[in-house]
């Protein structure tokens, strides 16, 4: 029997971390005496390199190493847990498990920092591998992390990403995995469609659903 793979984002995706992100945001950007705009204007930077995004909001590139600090200050010591599973995904991980998925965790977050919240909500026993980023950001884009990942596995058989954002699809295409996209997170439906999505999903339960009818 083929084996059966199935990659998934953490942000957005797997837990709703948006509460500690967006509050460190915050204070890095009145650290820059910057413009703070409103939270569904921030929800932006659940999901993308950090880097990428201050760069976006103002911060110079020369000071974007400072951000960065700025932000960890807070995010890795309170902001981080200001965070918690989204309804259904420790059932579906069981299930998926049980069912003999192979699973695995490719995400732009520190990857320190994702195992240490996996572990937190008791998730982490779920995943073959749990890969991230590194704190000077030589692999914090999507497609280096998958990239990453899959020079540690055998991944024979068929292998799906799910992701919440378009930085998701885009970087597991770039490898030829197809993607779900799920609604429950940060990005944005038609972006992800328009990336090339396969499918979006709306549950935990759908996303089971649709998964069981592509291996």
């Amino acid at each position: 029997m083929s084996q059966k793979h199935v990659i998934f984002d953490l942000d957005g995706t797997l837990t709703d971390s948006g509460e500690g992100i967006l509050n460190s945001v915050e204070m890095t950007l009145r650290h820059f005496t910057l413009p703070v705009p409103d939270r569904q204007a921030l929800r932006v930077f659940v999901g993308p390199p950090l880097r990428d995004m201050f760069i976006a909001y103002g911060i110079p590139e020369n000071r974007v190493e400072e951000a960065i600090d700025v932000y960890r200050s807070r995010y890795n010591t309170i902001g981080k847990f200001e965070n918690s599973p989204y309804p259904g995904i420790p059932q579906l991980l069981g299930k998926l498990q049980n069912t003999g998925y192979h699973l695995y965790v490719a995400t732009s977050k520190p990857e320190h920092t994702a195992i240490e919240i996996l572990e937190k909500f008791q998730l982490a026993k779920y995943f073959e591998e749990i890969c991230g980023g590194t704190p000077d950001g030589s692999r914090d884009e999507k497609s280096k992390v998958i990239a990453y990942l899959l020079s540690k596995l055998d991944c024979t058989g068929k292998t799906w990403m799910i992701g919440d954002t378009d930085f998701d699809v885009i970087g597991a295409a770039a490898h030829g995995i197809p993607t779900i996209g799920v609604s429950w997170g940060y990005g944005n439906i038609e972006s992800m469609v328009n990336a090339g999505a396969a499918a979006i999903v709306h549950t935990s339960d759908e996303l089971y659903e649709k998964l069981s009818s592509l291996f």
